[in-house]
């Protein structure tokens, strides 16, 4: 009898015919293959996953909280998500903020609605959650207080700016951070063995590949896809890598909130007279394409703010260096903003004018609308002298040593103290000069001096 698979069945004889082989599998990106199975498998994020974590901690206890997943891209949002859902068995449906629309989201809901009428929930994952109107966002509410679906946003952005308060109200906020170079060499190791061979490539030039995914798990994935398709039959070193491939570029958004944390790092380097540290997050901003005259405004807010009057010649430093940039554009002027930044960092620091400013601020808005005291009042009209306005006034100019210490508060009002000189750069001279002009008004008003004159 002849093997039914050496011989063809005759289409005609009535005998079925064989059930044909199945297609190929369609590649698959080396991210997706390696995809966690379980939470234990995710590379990174212990402190929220390990058992002391918020995650852990609520899997455990076999319950399951709404939750915003806040953090940088790659670093698992969505696979973190689709193993919440299998770990309390609830159905996985997953939207972008993106492309869906208010029909779309009322298909969700009634879903999810019929879902759990049957006894089962829902996980619902929003990836850029952000991305939603304050009426799309409240739209989630009711279905999150009845139970029909457990909300999962994902975003990279701040939540306190983006997301509405009634919905964090209900949701707990849950940081996810950059992966570590360790986390990255873990993840292109497990890569390695789905791969079936080792990455051909040295030492520091793995090291490099590492430094390029910039903390992102999925680019790493990505780029370790690229350097296996190459083939190569000996590794290659730093050089041979960076000419193949082209250096990530930072995770950097303008308008977003590594903007605001890049000039805080900034502004708080100077601020701690780090000259180095200056330079590096003024680096990391310009390599972002950061607006320089941005820069330039806020390196003038910080000669404002933060050195003042121990040193007067930053505010113009900072002028001189923004006006350099004007005129000759990047990289050149971005050389003058450097050279600003280091000597805004080396400069003495006082916030004395500042905390006077806002001092004098706050008393003159509890002090109302008391007038000046009359003597210090012109008197242009002879009615106006009538009123004693200008009575008693003394010309500074022509009383010894040029200071009358006269009273220029209104009356009834103690004398405050707003500015109080620091003992640093040129404010020290100024102390000296506040001091002599305490001693000297309180001779004239035979008044005893402040105490540590």
């Amino acid at each position: 009898m002849a093997d039914l698979f050496d011989t063809p069945p005759d289409p005609g004889s009535g005998a079925s015919a064989a059930t044909p082989e199945a297609p190929p599998e369609a590649p698959r990106p080396l991210a997706d293959r390696i995809r966690p199975r379980a939470l234990a498998e995710v590379v990174g994020q212990e402190q929220v996953l390990g058992p002391d974590g918020p995650l852990g901690a609520m899997l455990a206890a076999g319950t399951l909280s709404s939750l915003v997943l806040w953090g940088p891209p790659g670093v698992g949002k969505t696979t973190i998500a689709r193993l919440l859902a299998d770990a309390s068995d609830r159905a996985f449906v997953q939207i972008s903020a993106i492309f869906t629309g208010v029909a779309d989201l009322r298909k969700v809901f009634e879903a999810a609605r019929l879902r759990h009428g049957q006894g089962r929930g829902t996980l619902l994952f929003v990836d850029e959650i952000h991305r939603f109107n304050r009426a799309q966002q409240d739209s989630f509410l009711p279905h999150m207080e009845d139970g029909t679906i457990v909300l999962v946003g994902a975003t990279t952005e701040n939540p306190s700016f983006e997301l509405n308060a009634a919905l964090l109200s209900r949701a707990q906020v849950i940081v996810l951070e950059r992966l570590s170079l360790a986390d990255l060499e873990r993840l292109a190791q497990r890569a390695e063995q789905a791969l079936g061979r080792a990455l051909p490539l040295d030492g520091p030039a793995r090291e490099a590949l590492l430094e390029m995914a910039d903390g992102d798990g999925r680019a790493l994935l990505n780029l370790v896809e690229q350097v296996d398709g190459w083939r190569l039959t000996r590794p290659l070193d730093t050089r041979g890598l960076s000419t193949r491939l082209m250096r990530r570029a930072a995770n950097y958004d303008k308008s977003g909130d590594g903007h605001y944390n890049l000039i805080s790092a900034l502004h708080k380097s100077v601020r701690g007279s780090d000259p180095d540290a200056a330079l590096y997050w003024l680096a990391r901003m310009i390599e972002g394409g950061e607006d320089p005259r941005y820069i330039a405004r806020r390196m003038l807010r910080m000669a404002v703010e933060d050195i003042a009057l121990a040193d007067p010649q930053a505010q113009s430093i900072c002028l001189h260096a923004w006006e350099t940039y004007e005129r000759l554009g990047s990289p050149e002027g971005d050389l003058a903003l450097a050279q600003a930044v280091i000597y805004l960092a080396l400069a003495p620091k006082t916030n004395a004018g500042y905390v006077g400013w806002k001092a004098a601020r706050e008393a003159a808005r509890r002090s109302g609308s008391k007038p000046p005291p009359k003597h210090i009042l012109n008197a242009p009209t002879a009615l106006m002298e009538d009123q004693g306005y200008g009575a008693g006034y003394q010309y500074d100019h022509d009383t010894e040593d040029g200071f009358s210490g006269q009273n220029y508060f209104p009356d009834g009002m103690k004398r405050p103290v707003f500015y109080q000189p620091v003992a640093r750069g040129f404010e020290r001279e100024l102390q000296k000069r506040v001091d002599w002009f305490a001693r000297a008004r309180a001779r004239l008003s035979g008044t005893k001096p402040p105490a540590g004159d």
